[in-house]
């Protein structure tokens, strides 16, 4: 059995085109990852593709199968309750579509086990804007869309809305699961607002980002409306509310 003390969590929705390329792409590192998909009832045949992967590679593909689409937020807190309960360290999220790049997994595992950070963010920002084959407009919207978070709360993190995140397994023993509240992008800058509220130390690394080239993106303006209003209330709330710190 090849264990590991890394799992990489990737929900899908209508991902045929890309899941089993991202799959062998994680699982083909000298570096041994697993992988656990969350899975929203995909009519496209999604779940038949992995659980036929799972026979190829039955110790190191997971897949936790659910009855619709019912958020990113919620797929991610089902990823991570499931990897803690079976004792990962190191609990990374990732997308299914390569805007994530595979290659980086190792450089957000070493900004952790090495670097002493508790969260590690792939950054399309840290160092300029490195972002491939998005809209000029959909850049701008993102790039100030984190100027606009970290004005708002204080984060000292430059992507806040980043969806390529290593965290160890303190940092989610520590926050409460389920008092996070937003489901959309917005809990992206929620887990990253309570993990830095928490004294939890962040590292960004810088990433280049790349539009998928194939399937179809989840983002919408209501799904980025959330994390634009929502980081107000997230602001407001925190005033209220005694943060666990790290131990």
């Amino acid at each position: 059995m090849q264990t590991s003390d890394s799992i990489v969590i990737i929900p899908t929705y209508n991902e045929r085109e890309n899941i089993e390329n991202i799959i062998r792409a994680v699982l083909g590192f000298p570096q041994v990852f697993h992988i656990l998909v969350i899975e929203d009832g995909s009519p496209d045949g999604t779940a038949t593709i992995v659980r036929k992967l799972q026979q190829e590679f039955p110790e190191r593909l997971f897949m936790i199968e659910r009855k619709g689409k019912l958020g990113l937020g919620t797929a991610y807190i089902t990823g991570f309750k499931w990897a803690l309960e079976h004792a990962y360290e190191y609990i990374f999220e990732m997308d299914a579509d390569f805007s994530h790049n595979p290659n980086d997994l190792p450089r957000l595992y070493q900004a952790c086990s090495e670097q002493g950070g508790d969260v590690s963010i792939g950054s399309r920002y840290v160092s300029g804007v490195n972002v491939v084959n998005w809209p000029m407009g959909r850049v701008l919207m993102s790039y100030f869309a984190s100027k606009y978070v970290r004005f708002i709360t204080g984060i000292p993190v430059h992507d806040t809305t980043a969806g390529f995140v290593c965290y160890h397994r303190q940092v989610l023993e520590t926050i409460n699961l389920d008092h996070i509240r937003f489901k959309g992008y917005a809990f992206q800058i929620e887990m990253k607002f309570t993990a830095y509220k928490c004294g939890f130390k962040i590292i960004e690394v810088p990433v280049i980002f790349i539009n998928r080239e194939l399937g179809t993106s989840k983002m919408n303006s209501s799904i980025f409306g959330e994390a634009i209003f929502g980081v107000i209330k997230l602001k407001v709330n925190s005033w209220f509310h005694k943060f666990p710190q790290k131990k």
